[in-house]
């Protein structure tokens, strides 16, 4: 099967957009092995929606920056947007283009919009994602809204900035496919429009500096931050629920949110940046064991490439940061995600391991997971069953408007799985009625009899 995967960027209200229309007509198999059902719906493959209906969709909401984002703060803005790179109209419609193009991968089935699906948060609401040939990665992929607002790129924190993590993807055996840089440029270098859009952009030839500065450069421009919260922040005392106030007010206070995700000017996105073991990790793995593979791993290699294989193909990956920076404190840390749009990119940690808020919430009502490495600020919450309903229906009002209505379907869906289970709930935990050590001491004691 070959459905036929047209993008079209139309004239109309979105020429003041681009310096000229993109009309990219491409193909892509259908995997081997590939779901039927997703074939049976019409869907792409692996699972994303259509990148022609992807677009169709997310046009009205695509917009380009002009000037500062509303509730941002100016200065912090200026600092993170690199003067020395262009942001012209013709770099971000080429950019645009680029991330719909499945023919950047090597069999034509993955494009940016196939993990970072414009319909799905711009996630691909799974665990982990699947590349080229059905292969599954070990991550989850994060959104890509307001991803210029972090200083380092993946959970890991591997690539420095969005042009780095653009190329990565492309070049990793089992996300996109191609050998090199240059093979996955050949795949549209012979393209017209692409060779117009390339000269209109930088004025040369097709080349993958440039291929990830386009994507990195639109990519800037998926600034979501207009959410009910921000309309209450303002002075506008309906914007958000009894209950989302209540939770707002756990959030500075008993549930500890801010010592990671403080939200402000400088701080829209509500995420400190840094990297902290949680406990999750800590549920399956032997950390000492694993620092030690790692050690001769990356003896072998420690390029930005191999890292990035070590995160996404091997059980390496739970190491989280320590296999970038090789600091101890660090084992099984992974950054701490924005809040921004939470309610509609589940589901949540880098292994996609918890399926609600409500999850999430279990997860820190008890202090995490007992690993010698959990960070020193995970600790047990008591917070009632009340207040974890209050937080949580904070957390849906950080969702913007044009994502609305996606928040509301998710907040029922997800109410109604929690109704029926909360496999990270555990009440003695959170109320210290037991403590997070217990169960492996007591263990321990077992297994030497």
């Amino acid at each position: 099967m070959t459905p036929s995967l047209l993008l079209s960027i139309r004239r109309g209200p979105l020429r003041s957009w681009f310096s000229g229309a993109l009309l990219l007509s491409c193909s892509a198999t259908l995997p081997e092995g590939a779901r039927a059902d997703d074939a049976h719906k019409g869907g792409a493959p692996h699972g994303a929606m259509p990148m022609a209906d992807q677009l169709a969709m997310a046009s009205p909401w695509l917009k380009p920056s002009v000037g500062v984002p509303p509730g941002v703060s100016p200065l912090f803005f200026q600092s993170i947007v690199p003067a020395q790179l262009p942001n012209t109209e013709a770099v971000v419609a080429l950019g645009r283009a680029l991330y719909f193009e499945p023919r950047l991968s090597k069999d034509g089935s993955v494009a940016c919009a196939t993990c970072h699906d414009t319909s799905r948060g711009f996630t691909d609401q799974r665990g982990t994602s699947e590349g080229i040939g059905d292969q599954i990665g070990k991550r989850n992929a994060p959104t890509t809204m307001n991803a210029l607002f972090f200083q380092t790129q993946f959970w890991d924190g591997r690539a420095p900035t969005l042009e780095a993590q653009a190329k990565l993807p492309i070049t990793n055996p089992i996300e996109m496919g191609q050998p090199d840089g240059d093979t996955a440029v050949a795949a549209i270098a012979e393209n017209p429009e692409y060779q117009r859009a390339f000269q209109a952009a930088f004025a040369r030839a097709p080349n993958f500096d440039d291929l990830a500065v386009a994507i990195a450069t639109f990519e800037r421009t998926l600034v979501f931050l207009g959410a009910p919260f921000d309309r209450f922040a303002q002075g506008d005392a309906s914007a958000i629920s009894d209950d989302a106030k209540a939770g707002f007010a756990l959030f500075n206070g008993k549930a500890r949110c801010t010592a990671c995700h403080q939200i402000s000017g400088s701080n829209p996105i509500g995420s400190d940046n840094r990297f902290h073991n949680i406990g999750v990790s800590a549920r399956h793995q032997d950390f000492e064991g694993l620092v030690k593979k790692g050690l001769l791993a990356l003896e072998k290699s420690d390029s930005r490439e191999a890292l990035d294989e070590l995160a996404l193909q091997t059980d390496l990956s739970e190491l989280g940061r320590f296999i970038v920076t090789r600091n101890r404190s660090e084992i099984g840390a992974f950054k701490t995600q924005q809040l921004r749009n939470v309610g509609v990119t589940a589901p949540y940690m880098h292994d996609g391991s918890l399926v609600t808020l409500w999850d999430v919430m279990d997860h820190y009502n008890k202090g995490g997971e007992a690993n010698p490495f959990l960070d020193g600020g995970i600790e047990p919450l008591d917070l009632s069953e009340r207040e974890l309903d209050q937080v949580v229906a904070f957390l849906f009002s950080l969702t913007d408007d044009r994502l609305a209505a996606q928040n509301r379907a998710e907040e029922a869906r997800q109410r109604a799985l929690a109704a029926k289970q909360r496999p990270m709930r555990d009440e003695a935990l959170a109320t210290r009625k037991k403590f997070l050590f217990e169960d492996r001491a007591n263990h321990a004691r077992e297994g030497s009899k």
